[in-house]
């Protein structure tokens, strides 16, 4: 449990790090990311959308 709590830690901390010190790639790499999401859910809205009609 312990070795679980220290290493969410550390990614927390690094994540902090590369926004403080990196917003702008921060910033590129989170709408990104959103996109990605985006693109995932609207196929799959898609896939249902196909099933049912």
């Amino acid at each position: 449990m312990k070795a679980k709590k220290v290493l969410m830690l550390v990614g927390v901390a690094l994540v902090l790090f590369y926004v403080i010190t990196q917003p702008g790639p921060a910033a590129q790499a989170v709408q990104e990311i959103l996109g990605w999401l985006r693109q995932g859910a609207e196929a799959i809205i898609t896939f249902v959308q196909n099933v049912f009609a």
